[in-house]
């Protein structure tokens, strides 16, 4: 039974879907290595008259409750696939990320939905990882099938918020994870914090040795940024690299960081402390 709280809420969102009042932003992950653009994350977004912008954390829920969820998987989906020929039209090609609920996976046809919008709208398999949080991944071991021909079909597939939920290394043996997205929590004190950048690097350390690429997700500061690179990790997203992103603001933001990115590696400080040689491989 729902809340009657969120009677107008779920009303107001199934009208929003139905009659295209969604969009999406996109917020850009970079290469730690070298600045450049890795992928953008596409993040729904809603802006109700009444109710102002209204978080993914409240309607996201209502929708899988309530059987929305797969009508706002397939509209996302194709507005980011659409977004991405408009990007490479002018110029740019990059690679895709989505968020995926995990009772979209209790589809059996759901791979193949997804590759056949691929190749609707031309856009390569192996442009697009979707992910899913640590959370919801503990009903997936049961769908390893289904995980596994997302890889098959060159999709890759990434764990999000890292750390924070229940069997974390037991999800990363059995399930076909390509990426790896350090949740927000490890990376905010990690620059004045040992501890903290031990557990980071920790973290680093073994996902390289599964063959995974790492995301610091939430990377607010410089020093964060800075870290993250002198510890190995691959890809930095949040605030301080860009916050997400209407998509006629990404080409412009490109030339922006880029710039930025040489000023910040010309002349790199030293961190506040240093950690054991033993910890930096």
């Amino acid at each position: 039974m729902i809340a009657q709280a969120d009677i107008g809420l779920l009303d107001g969102f199934e009208r929003a879907l139905i009659n295209g009042r969604l969009r999406m932003a996109y917020q850009p992950k970079v290469s730690l290595s070298d600045g450049r653009l890795r992928r953008v994350e596409a993040l729904v977004r809603w802006d109700d008259p009444s109710l102002g912008a209204v978080p993914p954390s409240r309607f996201v829920p209502l929708a899988e409750k309530h059987g929305l969820i797969d009508e706002l998987t397939q509209w996302g989906l194709r507005t980011t696939l659409r977004q991405w020929l408009s990007w490479r039209e002018d110029g740019l090609d990059t690679c895709l990320a989505f968020n995926i609920s995990a009772l979209s996976l209790d589809q059996l046809d759901f791979p193949d939905l997804v590759e056949r919008m691929c190749r609707a709208l031309d856009v390569p398999t192996d442009r697009l990882v979707l992910e899913l949080t640590e959370g919801a991944t503990q009903p997936l071991v049961k769908l390893m099938d289904t995980l596994t021909r997302f890889r098959i079909k060159g999709i890759g597939l990434a764990i999000d918020d890292f750390g924070v939920g229940y069997s974390t290394l037991m999800q990363l043996r059995q399930l076909p994870f390509t990426e790896l997205k350090i949740d927000r929590f490890f990376i905010e004190d990690a620059p004045s914090s040992k501890e903290s950048a031990l557990i980071v690097k920790s973290i680093i350390d073994l996902a390289h040795g599964l063959g995974l690429t790492v995301t610091a997700e939430g990377v607010e500061t410089e020093d964060q940024l800075r870290l993250l690179r002198d510890l190995g990790c691959d890809v930095a997203q949040g605030y301080f690299v860009a916050r997400p992103l209407e998509p006629k603001q990404l080409i412009p933001w490109l030339d922006e960081f880029e710039e930025r990115w040489h000023l910040l590696i010309r002349d790199e400080p030293q961190l506040p402390f240093r950690l054991p040689r033993r910890f930096m491989g």
